[in-house]
């Protein structure tokens, strides 16, 4: 058994993954706005998520999740999958996480990714969660990068790849959905 961490994110054409400070003052509003990627973006989002064995996730995106999935009710079957899939929690500030199916990365993180992966068998998402993905960079634990990039530059935020990141990725696949975003999946090279 081996699992694959894969990172999905929405990011700017400048890398930014999250809203930058003062986006509220930016004009822009919620740059990812509606959901505006199309029937075909939606069913590669369903598709991946449904594949998903595990996801990972830092205190941040897992507390902005945590609030609002597990109140959801849709048809598409997100909500079901959210809520009942293995969660894993990279924090050493919550005592117990409250919702379900989820358990806490102890000790290092690297490591704990490290033996998650070896344990899991299939794709392990990490979405949101910058703090995570950088602290798995530079310990090639990542396997996969899916962007779906906007057509929108922010100038300012958390980007996915701080300055001084070095990383060998091949172009794995590219398709372009509605309203000019893009998907892009890299694999990473482990050599």
């Amino acid at each position: 058994m081996s699992g694959k961490i894969i990172v999905t994110q929405y990011m700017s054409l400048d890398g930014v993954i999250e809203d930058p400070v003062g986006m509220e003052d930016s004009g822009l509003g919620d740059w990812t706005g509606p959901f505006t990627r199309g029937p075909e973006g939606d069913a590669f989002k369903h598709e991946e998520l449904m594949s998903a064995q595990a996801m990972i996730y830092g205190r941040k995106t897992y507390d902005g999740f945590a609030a609002v999935w597990p109140t959801v009710d849709d048809e598409a079957g997100y909500a079901r999958r959210m809520n009942s899939l293995p969660k894993y929690l990279a924090s050493t500030t919550i005592g117990k996480p409250e919702w379900n199916n989820t358990s806490l990365l102890s000790g290092d993180l690297a490591d704990a990714t490290r033996d998650l992966k070896e344990k899991q068998d299939g794709d392990i998402l990490i979405f949101g969660s910058a703090s995570v993905v950088h602290a798995l960079m530079p310990h090639g634990l990542i396997d996969e990068f899916r962007l779906m990039v906007y057509p929108t530059v922010l100038g300012r935020g958390i980007r996915l790849f701080p300055d001084g990141t070095a990383t060998m990725l091949g172009l794995a696949e590219c398709r372009t959905f509605n309203d000019g975003i893009v998907l892009l999946r890299y694999e990473t090279n482990k050599n």
